[in-house]
């Protein structure tokens, strides 16, 4: 990515992933439930993607040597299960090679290890079950993760909140809407702070006693 591009991809991973999803219109959320290994941490990155053969790991073997310093690296499956895609050896490699961060739709494991390491990962299981190494499967494919389409080179976004992403060609355009989302929302922090209530600001107090279901 060009310098600018990188400053927009660090815009919306310091956002966060409530934020973009929001001011995107709330669109992009991959909407499933995983877990960070690295509480407290916010990445994002074009998607390297590893679709892999099911409960088989090869594809994220091939993955590897593609990947690029700054990218978070997805893996997935047909058929998500509790099968370790992802341990600390190929962890070992994706942060040499500079991995952003990890996405995986299956499980690690060596958990410890990985945390120790510094990689930020965020996995839907951990559990020690290995994967097959007998399908090629497919890198760099358009996938679908939790109700969203994620394709090569779309920003994956990722924190304690869960996952997004954003589509290559909408960066700019939503780091725009970000922005004012944030402006927006720092505004009505200092409102709240000097004691207003947003039940009256958005004018659900005079609807509740206009239907006639306020109590005073």
């Amino acid at each position: 990515m060009s310098g600018p591009e990188e400053a927009a991809v660090q815009e919306l991973a310091e956002a966060g992933v409530a934020t973009v999803y929001e001011a995107a219109g709330r669109r992009g959320l991959i909407d499933l439930d995983l877990e960070p290994l690295l509480p407290g941490t916010r990445v994002g990155g074009p998607a390297r993607i590893a679709l892999c053969g099911q409960d088989d790991n090869r594809a994220v073997h091939e993955a590897m040597a593609r990947l690029r310093p700054g990218e978070v690296l997805v893996l997935t499956m047909p058929e998500p299960r509790p099968v370790a895609l992802f341990g600390d050896l190929l962890a070992t490699q994706a942060k040499r090679r500079g991995a952003a961060g990890v996405l995986v739709d299956a499980s690690v494991r060596d958990a410890a290890d990985l945390r120790e390491m510094g990689l930020p990962v965020w996995t839907r299981w951990r559990r020690v079950r290995g994967a097959t190494k007998n399908v090629r499967g497919s890198v760099d494919a358009p996938v679908e993760l939790g109700g969203t389409t994620v394709a090569p080179g779309d920003v994956v976004l990722l924190d304690d909140d869960g996952a997004a992403a954003v589509p290559a060609d909408r960066i700019q355009a939503t780091v725009e809407a970000v922005r004012e989302r944030i402006a927006k929302e720092d505004g009505l922090r200092e409102r709240w702070r000097s004691g207003e209530l947003s039940y009256d600001a958005y004018g659900l107090r005079a609807e509740d006693e206009t239907a006639g279901r306020v109590r005073t």
